[in-house]
């Protein structure tokens, strides 16, 4: 009898074998990460880039990745990402804060990768479900540094009241007037159609709002007919024409939410690995920009830039 089984034993664990190693492998293969980018906006696309090349070295280069391209609207925020909860994605990545906190307002079991997020900390975007790397950079290196460009005595703020990070970016500039000699002008940019608004200053700061980048082109337009001069805390501005930006490196962004999102599929709890904060900051000056409006970039600025467009 002993004799007579072992061969179907043998014949029974090889077709196991043949069944479980394509069922293991269509498991694997089937993991899927969601990435929620606010269409059109370049910096967003440079994190993005950086991050899908950044998946690749971390070996997750096979993964699927589901990209959904969100208008800067809270409704569009959340509808992005109740698709990619609906198609079971394993991870959420996301880029800028009202995407992450969107995710985390509709999920707490899907984990959540962010990059790109001004001051994490402040805005509550931690949990049990999501890491990520910030993109704070000081707002008063900016303001100072505009303050050598052109001497403004009356600041435009750019900013979204349905986004909590511009609102914070307008209070810390608010806070700087005493130090700088100015006062503040708020301009609540929602939509295209608001950028009207922006009237009666002699400079405008750009914070890193997802409505304000997303029409970026039409602010420069508008505020060029004045001469006034622009920055921002976000990248990808600058070829539009913005004069002066502070921002954290979009391609360390995306390589260092790659890292994390690669360790969150291995099995890592999103609790356990720790927010980053930005080692590399970009400094850009659009110098032809500065030129036609007949401003004065000083030397040391210059040569502490990271990239000058001339």
């Amino acid at each position: 009898m002993k004799g007579t089984w072992r061969p179907f034993f043998v014949v029974l664990l090889f077709t196991l074998a043949c069944v479980w190693m394509p069922f293991t492998e269509a498991a694997a293969a089937g993991k899927m990460i969601g990435v929620v980018m606010t269409g059109n906006i370049p910096y967003y696309k440079d994190i993005h880039k950086a991050f899908s090349e950044g998946l690749a070295i971390e070996g997750q280069g096979s993964l699927e990745v589901v990209l959904q391209t969100p208008t800067p609207e809270p409704l569009s925020w959340l509808n992005a990402v109740r698709k990619l909860v609906a198609v079971g994605a394993n991870v959420i990545v996301t880029y800028g804060a009202p995407a992450t906190m969107a995710a985390m307002a509709e999920t707490s079991d899907v984990p959540i990768v962010f990059a790109g997020v001004y001051d994490p900390n402040a805005l509550g975007i931690a949990g049990k479900n999501a890491t990520g790397i910030s993109s704070t950079v000081p707002v008063a290196s900016l303001v100072k540094n505009l303050k050598a460009i052109a001497s403004f005595s009356n600041l435009g703020v750019v900013y979204s009241t349905s986004e909590k990070d511009t609102v914070l970016q307008a209070n810390d500039v608010a806070r700087l007037e005493t130090t700088y000699n100015y006062r503040s002008t708020k301009f609540n940019v929602k939509r295209q159609e608001d950028i009207a608004k922006i009237a009666n200053v002699d400079a405008v700061f750009l914070t890193t709002g997802c409505a304000a980048m997303h029409c970026v082109s039409s602010i420069i337009h508008t505020v060029r007919k004045g001469k006034i001069p622009t920055a921002t805390t976000i990248g990808g501005g600058e070829q539009s024409g913005i004069i002066l930006t502070l921002s954290a490196n979009p391609q360390e962004q995306g390589r260092e939410a790659a890292s994390m999102a690669a360790r969150v599929m291995k099995g890592e709890n999103p609790s356990t690995i720790a927010i980053g904060q930005p080692k590399k900051i970009d400094l850009i000056i659009n110098l032809k920009e500065a030129t036609d409006l007949g401003l004065r970039v000083p030397f040391d600025l210059l040569t502490s830039a990271t990239k000058v467009i001339k």
